[in-house]
């Protein structure tokens, strides 16, 4: 073993022995990020096609955010809600607005807000719709994925994701995705549904994209029962998917729309619940918080972030990058006998591979993209999912499609 190896081979070491075992990650070391690159310890430059689950949508380490990260750091970081501080109000009109909402709720963690988002419609469903207590019952979808707490992993159809984790919390209807019929039907048959929780591209399930209409039949349905159509758009909203919202491709305007990751373009735990007047105002003091919600350098940083959003039209590039980048994976895919097809939305995209010759045929496609300069990561088994960082230029952009295609042509 060289030098070079043991340099990471240190740290892997290190969280081997120290940390629990709940990732198994790509085994490269990264030390430094910049736009659509990282860095690995030994100095080795990587595209990164993961973008930290669409995190970093606004590229690595992006000075505005980062400036207005340590000016903040160095003025104010925490009050807690017990006072006001200078940040929060001006952070929930320029959210609020950004997005065309009345009222905000900050929270820090994807997961936290999810809970945030079942909380709140439970609430309004007893106080506002009149459903009997301990009744209410919030319809989801197969294959989703919304976090990892122990009401979220309650619906869960992932064994890894629920199994030996009961007993669990009880109010929860399954049914499938991309299947507004059964939306429907649940709805005629329980009068007590409260609401639909709903990602309007699932990601960890492999960018699996909906027909089109599906979202705007569900919100229609929703509506027409008295039902809180609740969008979870952590992964899919910030221009991810070539629209400010996954949503706004319908023009469905969520009762609740659930925000994170993106919002602080990676660099601090930024997450966010937005719904009407009618709906947040079942909320009192004491009722619902959390002591880093709405914090000071949360509030200033997901401003930044929104602002380069906007700034430099994040989503129209994604929008029209995306249809080149699954052009390209088409073409692929037809020269290929593992890569079987492509889907997606923006950039936001899957290449499912044919493995049954090999099961850990995408695993290892992975490793050796890693090893010619781009990182990915497989998901359910045989999914790549390739979403960069949406700064990404077409320059770039072609000569990671180069990658990917030498990559898995040599896999046959």
């Amino acid at each position: 073993m060289n030098n070079t190896t043991n340099k990471s081979e240190k740290f892997i070491q290190l969280e081997d022995r120290y940390g629990a075992h709940n990732y198994h990650p790509i085994p490269v070391v990264l030390e430094r990020g910049e736009g659509v690159h990282v860095w690995d310890v030994n100095g080795k430059r990587y595209y990164d096609f993961l973008s930290a689950y669409s995190a970093v949508n606004q590229g690595h380490c992006h000075p505005k955010i980062i400036d207005t990260l340590i000016r903040q750091s160095q003025k104010l970081t925490l009050t807690s809600r017990a006072f006001y501080n200078d940040k929060l109000g001006p952070y929930e009109q320029f959210i609020t607005e950004y997005f065309g909402y009345e009222k905000v709720l900050p929270m820090n963690t994807g997961a936290e807000a999810v809970e945030t988002a079942i909380k709140l419609c439970r609430k309004w469903a007893y106080e506002k719709k009149g459903l009997l207590e301990n009744e209410a019952v919030i319809v989801v979808c197969e294959n989703n994925f919304h976090g990892r707490t122990t009401t979220i992993v309650s619906f869960s159809v992932d064994p890894d994701a629920y199994t030996h984790y009961g007993p669990y919390t009880p109010g929860f209807v399954v049914i499938p995705y991309n299947d507004a019929d059964a939306l429907a039907k649940v709805l005629a048959g329980n009068p007590n549904v409260a609401g639909f929780l709903v990602e309007p591209v699932q990601g960890e399930a492999g960018a699996y994209v909906p027909d089109e209409g599906y979202l705007k039949k569900c919100a229609d349905i929703c509506n027409a029962h008295n039902v809180l159509f609740i969008a979870d758009e952590v992964q899919t909203g910030i221009a991810r998917t070539g629209n400010l919202l996954a949503c706004d491709y319908e023009n469905v305007h969520p009762d609740i729309l659930i925000l994170g990751k993106a919002l602080s373009g990676g660099t601090y735990p930024v997450s966010a619940v937005l719904s009407s007047n009618e709906i947040m105002e079942v909320i009192h003091p004491g009722q619902h918080g959390s002591t880093f919600g709405g914090n000071p350098v949360a509030a200033a940083v997901a401003i930044t972030a929104l602002e380069v959003v906007r700034d430099e039209h994040l989503a129209e590039k994604a929008y029209q990058l995306g249809i080149y980048f699954r052009k390209a994976m088409t073409k692929l895919c037809s020269e290929s006998k593992v890569a079987s097809f492509v889907r997606g939305k923006g950039l936001l995209n899957a290449l499912v591979i044919n493995n049954e010759g090999s099961k850990n045929l995408a695993w290892d496609i992975c490793l050796k993209l890693a090893e010619n300069g781009l990182l990915a990561k497989p998901t359910h088994t045989n999914i790549i999912r390739f979403a960069p960082p949406l700064v990404i230029t077409r320059a770039q952009l072609d000569e990671c499609i180069e990658i990917i295609n030498t990559t898995v042509k040599s896999f046959g």
